[in-house]
This record gives C-alpha cells, sequence and structure tokens, in this order.
C-alpha cells in the first residue's frame, strides 16, 4: 500500500535548497495591527532544528 503525505505537514513545512524551512507565525492575517519590525522578521522563515529533521521527512 502507498504511503501518504501528512496534508498537515504539507501545508506548513517548504523545502528550500535542501533544507526544511518552517514558517513563522502570526503573518498571514490581521497585519495592519503589527509593527513593521514584527512583520519583517523572518521574511523567508526559518530552517527546522536538526532533531526534528527525520521525523519530518518521515511525514513529507
Amino acid at each position: 500500500m502507498k504511503h501518504k503525505t501528512h496534508s498537515g505537514t504539507k501545508k506548513r513545512v517548504k523545502i528550500k535548497k535542501r533544507k526544511i524551512m518552517l514558517q513563522k507565525s502570526c503573518k498571514k492575517h490581521l497585519l495592519t495591527n503589527k509593527s513593521k519590525r514584527q512583520k519583517k522578521s523572518f521574511p523567508g522563515g526559518k530552517e527546522l532544528d536538526p532533531a526534528f529533521v527525520k521525523k519530518i521527512r518521515r511525514l513529507i
């Protein structure tokens, strides 16, 4: 039987140049209330902690 990808992980994780990137929270909506500094932090996301890489790769 085929192994299905985890759809929740698929929506939250991006792979860029063989690195697994997570998007920082609070960047999707209600942006008018947030400061420029808050919106600017982690523009492309941040790299996943190496301890979780194996677990996330299995889900994707």
